[in-house]
């Protein structure tokens, strides 16, 4: 008595299948599980013979074995346990020959039957569409989740007895009264996006250089460091940049969507995620945490930001290993955590937006108020490393907000009006970036910055003047182009103008600036 039942399994955010397979044959009775399998997999045989038995199914005293192929590669996670059943009761002939066929299986078993959420759905279900599966039977709680996947037919169950009289109904209408395949369309969904909301810049009184380097940061998708006192607006600043960026592309939709469904947070019942990610880390978070790692890899706060914003408010104030640890992500967009097991890597393609007092008790340079000597203000400082530093591309100061604006009635330019600028400058780059794989202008790469960045015989003069005068990095020079052209865009112009190499320079970020 033989069966193979089709799952799937993670590899960092992508999936592959995995045929599960199962044999009862005479013996001494027990129950055998290989195939490089993680702990929560090995305790899979526990909670489905207990769930078979509190079910009703009569399990044989033989002996049962099952592999989990390939076998080379490692399987976690508890989404095993449903096929695993499957198997044993199609190798105890339960179900019409044939019945499990072209079918892909995932779920969890509670020791009552049920059928329990599972991460990582919305990948697998993507890669068994790709490699041409049929239907797909998950958790009632993921099935919004994985519906949004077209090409394939994706069904939401609550327990395992439902399972079992879908397989063992041959007629296709009935069977579709009894876990009938939901369907969510990706695009629909995507063109209900609306104006989000919420927090609006109009609420942040005065700070008008801060705000200008916000919106130079959201129409470019740049990295930005706010500096000033407690209560000058740096948080309030942070939390209304997600209102003003543009809107996920579908394609993003789906990345986000997989990043949240593999780390297990994705809401109850939820779907396709279609608003930018905003993560807001408190500054003792662990170096592994951050970028993602464990013995077990899951995605870290840097990949839960893709395509979004990471809020750093406190900078100095996070271990300098965890600082560090974003140099490779901030280049190259993705994250590497390796492992005895293999290689996992996680997407991270973020907006940094970093916030920082001045000094330990954060009124330097104002010496009515503050107490820190010169080398507590440098020490303070130096927390940030200049290669994290150089990696930022605007940089703001703040003073504090006089009481006369605070009083006066709101009259601040608010979130909607702002959005539609950047999302004029982003419609620019959508044109200019057709033919190539960049989204935004922080996407430039070293060999297009001349292509996509060029500069007019005056300004180039200018620009040299600038890398000899404040003795830039190659780093920090290509980052000054890419943010000029993200004010040229803003402004409607096609050439970058002195002016807007002028007013990149001015928000470029160093430490001198406050010592």
């Amino acid at each position: 008595m033989y069966s193979t039942i089709l799952s799937g399994a993670l590899v960092g955010v992508s999936a592959y299948l995995v045929s599960v397979e199962v044999d009862i044959a005479p013996g001494l009775p027990g129950f055998t599980m290989v195939g490089s399998l993680g702990p929560e997999v090995r305790e899979s045989r526990e909670r489905v013979s207990v769930a078979l038995k509190n079910v009703g199914f009569d399990l044989p005293p033989r002996k049962v074995t099952v592999n989990l192929s390939p076998a080379d590669k490692r399987k976690e996670g508890s989404s095993f346990d449903l096929p695993i059943a499957v198997g044993m009761l199609e190798s105890m002939n339960y179900f019409p020959e044939k019945a499990t066929d072209n079918i892909l299986f995932l779920g969890e078993l509670g020791l009552n039957g049920e059928v329990k959420r599972v991460r990582g759905v919305l990948p697998i279900v993507r890669q068994a569409a790709a490699m041409g599966v049929r239907e797909c039977i998950v958790p009632k709680e993921n099935e919004r989740e994985g519906a949004v996947i077209p090409g394939i037919h994706v069904r939401g169950t609550s327990h395992i007895r439902e399972v079992f009289s879908y397989l063992s109904v041959a007629e296709e209408a009935q069977r579709e009264t009894i876990l009938p395949a939901l369907s969510l369309s990706a695009e629909e969904l995507l063109s209900g996006q609306d104006y989000p909301g919420g927090l609006d810049f109009s609420e942040v009184q005065g700070q008008g250089m801060a705000k200008r380097a916000a919106q130079i940061a959201a129409a470019g998708f740049h990295n930005l460091l706010m500096v000033g006192p407690p209560g000058a607006g740096k948080s309030m600043i942070a939390k209304r940049i997600p209102g003003i960026l543009p809107p996920l592309s579908l394609e993003e939709c789906l990345e986000v969507t997989a990043v949240e469904s593999v780390a297990g947070v994705l809401e109850e019942n939820g779907g396709l995620v279609v608003k930018r990610p905003f993560r807001n880390p408190h500054h003792t978070i662990s170096h592994a945490a951050l970028v993602g790692g464990g013995s077990n890899p899951r995605p870290g706060m840097i990949s839960l930001a893709h395509r979004g914003v990471l809020f750093l408010d406190e900078l100095p104030e996070f271990q300098r290993i965890a600082l560090d640890a974003l140099r490779q992500p901030l280049e190259e967009r993705r994250v590497t955590v390796s492992r005895t097991a293999g290689n996992v890597v996680y997407p991270s393609d973020f907006m940094m937006v970093c916030a920082m007092n001045p000094c330990p008790c954060g009124y330097y340079p104002d010496r009515n108020r503050c107490r820190c000597t010169e080398p507590q203000v440098k020490k303070y400082m130096g927390k940030v490393s200049g290669p994290i530093l150089d990696r930022i591309d605007l940089c703001v100061e703040l003073q504090a907000v006089d009481v006369s604006r605070l009083t006066e009635q709101p009259c601040e330019e608010n979130s909607l009006t702002i959005r539609e600028r950047v999302l004029e400058a982003r419609e620019r780059q959508k044109v200019r970036f057709r033919d190539s794989n960049c989204r935004f202008n922080a996407d430039i790469e070293v060999a297009d910055i001349n292509t996509y960045c060029h500069l007019g015989e005056k300004e180039a003069a200018y620009m040299e003047e600038l890398y000899k005068t404040l003795k830039f990095s190659a780093r920090a020079y290509h980052r000054i182009l890419k943010v000029s052209r993200t004010i040229a865009d803003l402004e409607g112009k096609e050439q970058i103008e002195v002016e807007h190499l002028t007013q990149a320079a001015y928000f470029r970020p160093s430490l001198d600036y406050w010592i």
